[in-house]
């Protein structure tokens, strides 16, 4: 079997691939030819850390495989991400373990791809202003992915520590010679803002409904169980929502799940998922001023067809680690 290293993956995997990756691997989830059940989740000691279990297989592009992932939010005080994941490929004939890869930064870069794809067919095509609410890793591969989709002109980045968005902006405007500004308020950050990430590790609302400017979209990426939110109700409740999975955004998007419980909406408020825009099964925007919503939780068949590309691409140029056991 070949092991792919965090280093070994970022080396084989960029943005422009797993982009159209990403979009292919929704369609075919989408369009019924993806066996993968909702995730299993524990929650682990007094902290109440996250532990998901996610598998998945479908046929083309041929793959089988599972995502263990953690959250320990007091991982950084250990100095180690919040975020680890490890993902396990079969092989598709046999079963029989091919490849252990390092899932990390898949976690980290097939989120951003998806949240691209999002806009690529939900942003009006003028869109040309980000503001991203959260100033850790999602937000710099959020950042990357979304340049590849709308040509951004004006990046504002907020988050909670005033130290850490001013450190995002600087390393952000180095890295991409993008314009990244670091913005004192949630509020003003959102101001005419196109296009909008949230990736945050917050229980509750983050941003108010009044900020959010007509004909935005909005993707968001944090809050991923059922009593946790990021946006309120109101912007919920007037945006036009889209989800990766149906049946995984009613178990655990406390963002869609907590409106429902207040009677805001049901569940016919989701217009569909993204798989399905993508095969034309549902209509993206409906105007100008419409906001658009992508909410975000992930899903295995994302984890599993991005690292069968990165294990691909690694055998292609003799990367990696073959390993016996």
């Amino acid at each position: 079997m070949i092991l792919l290293t965090e280093h070994d993956v970022r080396a084989v995997l960029p943005m422009a691939d797993l982009i159209p990756a990403m979009e292919r691997a929704l369609a075919e989830y989408s369009s019924g030819r993806v066996a993968q059940p909702v995730r299993t989740v524990l929650e682990v000691g007094p902290d109440r850390a996250y532990f998901g279990v996610m598998p998945a297989a479908l046929d083309e592009p041929p793959a089988v495989g599972a995502k263990l992932v953690t959250v320990y939010q007091r991982n950084h005080e250990r100095g180690l991400p919040s975020h680890l994941a490890t993902i396990l490929l079969l092989d598709h004939a046999t079963g029989a373990l091919v490849a252990v890869v390092d899932g990390r930064y898949i976690t980290e870069a097939r989120t951003a791809a998806v949240s691209a794809v999002s806009a690529s067919r939900l942003a009006r095509p003028d869109a040309r202003t980000l503001a991203i609410i959260g100033s850790g890793v999602q937000a710099r591969s959020h950042l990357e992915a979304l340049r590849h989709v709308r040509p951004l002109a004006d990046v504002r980045v907020w988050s909670p520590n005033a130290l850490h968005r001013e450190a995002f902006a600087f390393e952000m405007s180095e890295a991409t010679g993008l314009p990244v500004r670091a913005i004192a308020t949630a509020s003003a950050a959102l101001i005419d803002a196109d296009l909008v990430v949230i990736a945050t590790a917050s229980r509750t609302a983050v941003i108010d409904d009044a900020a959010v400017a007509s004909g935005a979209h909005i993707m968001a990426v944090g809050a991923c169980r059922p009593d946790q939110r990021e946006m309120p109700t109101a912007l919920v409740a007037r945006a036009r929502v889209f989800v990766d999975s149906r049946a995984g955004a009613l178990a655990e998007a406390g963002d869609l799940l907590l409106p429902i419980a207040e009677g805001a909406f049901n569940e016919s408020h989701i217009v569909g998922e993204l798989g399905e825009l993508v095969t034309g099964r549902v209509t993206g925007r409906q105007s100008q001023n419409e906001v658009t919503l992508f909410k975000s939780l992930g899903m295995a068949v994302e984890d599993v067809v991005a690292a069968r590309l990165a294990v691909e691409k690694a055998l292609a140029i003799g990367a990696g680690h073959s390993v016996s056991i």
